[in-house]
């Protein structure tokens, strides 16, 4: 299998991370035993014990109309796919410019904007497991239960692009900050917003080595220059411990944490009572 040798503290929007070999999968009839697929690593916090990694080969970056429906490959970047449906009049994906990543990974969390999501239009998904219709998907908000890596994605059609929804999603996104996250560090619990208690419990702005919980918006744990992991990983413990001794609410991980002592049922950032 072919590898590709990546630097995460370039490559992740996040800006954390050693230089490491990731393999390129090619032929997504077999998948290899205990490797995590990643995309462009917009929602990543690489660890310094990562898992194996892998991800698609650029053959996998692609769009076509193909019997009036919209197929796109898992490893198309969301930017590609913003300007080819502006090009070709295509509705419904106008924000998907304001969401960076690839095509897979927009499916996998079900990516969007309040109610704006990508599961909103999608027909059906190919997986090396086969084809799988929406229907046939569990999903909600920014969670699916998508075990496979998305070869490609198949969307209904419709004309008619917005430019005005264009300008209302960007002025959704004018409150997030410019300095390197990963995104919402959280998910809005049920009637709440994680911001607003990062808030409550006395942590934004408040720094820990270069990284903190930023002034623009609580909810985005961002990198001022030479942030680590281990102080973006107290700040996320320390917001879960804070939030959940004060409001008894478990602060869920919208990030993924690559580490293998941060993944799984028994990881510290999914159980309140492992600290």
């Amino acid at each position: 299998m072919k590898t590709k040798s990546i630097n995460f503290s370039k490559f992740s929007s996040i800006m954390i991370g050693d230089t490491l070999e990731v393999a390129l999968l090619e032929d997504c009839q077999t998948l290899p035993n205990n490797y995590y697929l990643i995309g462009s690593c917009n929602n990543i916090l690489m660890g310094t014990k990562p898992p194996a990694l892998v991800k698609l080969d650029k053959k996998y970056d692609y769009i076509k109309i193909e019997n009036s429906t919209l197929k796109i490959g898992g490893a198309t970047p969301s930017g590609k796919i913003a300007s080819f449906c502006k090009k070709h009049n295509i509705a419904n994906f106008e924000f998907v410019s304001h969401l960076p990543g690839t095509l897979g990974g927009l499916v996998f969390m079900n990516a969007g904007l309040k109610e704006f999501e990508i599961f909103n239009n999608l027909i059906s998904i190919s997986t090396y497991d086969g084809i799988k219709q929406k229907d046939n998907i569990k999903y909600g908000y920014r969670f699916t239960d998508i075990q496979s890596p998305i070869i490609e994605a198949t969307f209904e059609l419709t004309y008619g692009f917005n430019e005005e929804k264009v300008d209302i999603f960007k002025k959704m996104r004018s409150n997030q900050p410019s300095t390197p996250s990963a995104g919402s560090c959280f998910k809005n619990p049920k009637d709440d917003y994680a911001g607003r208690l990062i808030e409550e419990v006395g942590l934004k702005g408040v720094m820990q080595g270069d990284m903190c919980f930023s002034q623009e918006h609580a909810n985005f744990l961002v990198n001022n220059g030479n942030g680590t992991f281990e102080d973006a990983i107290f700040l996320i413990q320390e917001a879960q411990k804070r939030v959940y001794d004060k409001f008894r609410i478990w602060l869920e991980c919208e990030i993924t944490v690559l580490d293998v002592r941060y993944m799984g049922d028994n990881s510290p950032l999914l159980n309140p009572h492992r600290k």
